[in-house]
């Protein structure tokens, strides 16, 4: 009787079977140890992740001025806007917009009309990225520009007190990030 014929029908297997399976094995160890640092690569690193949300002490802001943080890299522009601003700013109609969407994280969906951009019912906060929606530059803020609000020297864009481009190449209007006020002095941004 031949070495073939002993196993046949016997179930076993041969050395030649667990070598296979043995090579598939170390084959797929492998090769997920050398896809792991690629998929990994993906993730968003612990500075990023550290960034992604900040709580700024709005307590010191007094009414008309503003406060500029940097948040994931850009700057944020926190205002404590006037009753004359915001009078002026609720006084705009959306259809006079060149842009007639909030652009706003916390309102998706919403028009541009000023209640839904700031941050507070009454309107005395707004928080907006300050970065011009045309090329990128930081809008120059403090009344500048022929609506009362922030000028982009860059290209000419002009925002009126919400933000919102009104004059200029700029296609939307600033960003509303994400944020929430944790108690009357704090806001969280992210």
């Amino acid at each position: 009787m031949s070495h073939a014929d002993d196993h046949a029908g016997t179930g076993e297997g041969t050395r030649r079977d667990f070598l296979y399976y043995a090579t598939a094995g170390a084959g797929a160890v492998a090769g997920g140890a050398a896809v792991w640092p690629l998929i990994n690569q993906m993730n968003p690193s612990a500075d990023v992740q550290a960034l992604s949300s900040i709580f700024v002490d709005i307590s010191a802001v007094e009414v008309g001025t503003q406060l500029t943080v940097k948040w994931l890299g850009k700057p944020v522009f926190i205002r404590r806007r006037t009753p004359e601003e915001i009078e002026a700013a609720r006084a705009t109609a959306v259809t006079e917009l060149p842009d007639g969407l909030s652009e706003n994280a916390n309102k998706p969906g919403t028009d541009a009309a000023d209640e839904n951009r700031s941050l507070d019912e009454a309107g005395e906060w707004l928080v907006m990225m300050g970065v011009c929606t045309h090329l990128g530059c930081v809008p120059l803020g403090d009344g500048a520009g022929e609506f009362g609000g922030w000028f982009c020297p860059c290209h000419g864009s002009h925002y009126d007190q919400s933000g919102r481009i009104r004059k200029g190449p700029a296609p939307r209007n600033l960003p509303i990030p994400v944020a929430t006020f944790i108690d009357e002095s704090t806001i969280k941004l992210g």
